[in-house]
């Protein structure tokens, strides 16, 4: 089962690395980070605006633990779309961390022997006789909903234009509809995700925007088609 526990998987090191790429080498700087770490938490490293800038083009922000950067991708994407909630970019900072494991995308959990390569395959299983099974199906089909249209969205829409595949709205109903039944399930009440998986159907569509703003800038930033620029399009005016 996916958690939002990234911010506590980070280190020392992380923080230490953190404060040199904010500081750039001031000492005065060094010290003010220093301060505000030990005043109000490793957040105030992680929102700092220099930081995620710093990650991209600083010599040390190679050096960068995977948790690290995938959290401050995130978190700082979210805040460019108006999204604050911590929890929401922990829990989609762990999606990356743990879809990055080759399959583990298509699978509800790494012991699982069942391989989805579609949602619609997916929904199909939602009520599975298992309970925990359940769960983690319904989990997930939000959590490859958002992987999904998050990271790939220049392919779903060039295939949507091309071959008639369905649309990013297709893939926003059903990640809001995998995360809202997952809410809805008893053991995520008992586990304590049920407010989380709440959250995250409701605000399904900026966490998407969010990570289609990751995706433009880091891992395809040279793309320019007509397709990007009116799926950008459309999702300034959903959003505003």
């Amino acid at each position: 089962m996916i958690l939002a526990d990234v911010r506590h998987r980070l280190t020392r090191d992380d923080a230490q690395l953190a404060m040199r790429l904010i500081s750039r080498g001031d000492d005065r700087e060094l010290q003010q980070c220093e301060d505000a770490l030990r005043e109000r938490g490793i957040d105030a490293l992680l929102e700092d605006p220099r930081l995620m800038p710093a990650l991209l083009a600083a010599p040390q922000g190679a050096l960068a633990s995977y948790p690290l950067f995938a959290y401050v991708a995130v978190r700082h994407a979210l805040h460019e779309v108006g999204e604050e909630n911590r929890g929401l970019a922990d829990y989609m900072a762990a999606i990356l961390i743990a879809f990055g494991d080759k399959g583990r995308a298509e699978r509800v959990a790494p012991s699982d022997d069942e391989h989805y390569d579609t949602l619609a395959a997916l929904a199909q299983d939602v009520d599975d006789a298992d309970a925990r099974r359940s769960l983690l199906v319904r989990a997930h089909l939000g959590n490859y909903a958002l992987w999904l249209a998050g990271l790939f969205p220049d392919f779903i829409e060039r295939r949507r234009w091309r071959k008639g595949g369905p649309d990013l709205e297709y893939y926003d109903e059903m990640g809001k509809r995998g995360f809202q039944l997952a809410a809805d399930h008893r053991l995520a009440e008992q586990h304590g995700l049920s407010a989380l998986y709440a959250m995250a159907a409701l605000r399904f569509e900026v966490m998407r925007a969010a990570l289609n703003n990751v995706s433009d800038r880091l891992l395809f930033p040279n793309v320019h088609t007509p397709e990007r620029l009116m799926r950008q399009v459309a999702t300034g005016f959903r959003l505003q």
